[in-house]
């Protein structure tokens, strides 16, 4: 698995807009996807399977980050 940093402006259900990262990004706050791990494609962007869609919903919904999604402020 790997981290991946969401583009800013990017839609964090497509897979085009992350970007793969060397180690957890620092992000900071509780309003935005920040960063998904993930496994890696064979292009070096993220497998958003519908568990880690379901772990960014319900990270997003309480406003508080989990073991695959980190978040940010705006």
């Amino acid at each position: 698995m790997a981290w991946f940093s969401l583009n800013p402006g990017g839609n964090p259900t497509v897979p085009n807009d992350y970007t793969i990262q060397g180690s957890q990004p620092s992000c900071a706050g509780t309003d935005h996807i920040c960063a998904v791990q993930a496994t890696p494609d064979s292009n070096n962007k993220p497998q958003l399977t519908d568990a880690l869609k379901n772990e960014m919903i319900i990270a997003l919904d309480n406003r508080s980050a989990s073991t695959n999604v980190s978040l940010k402020d705006s």
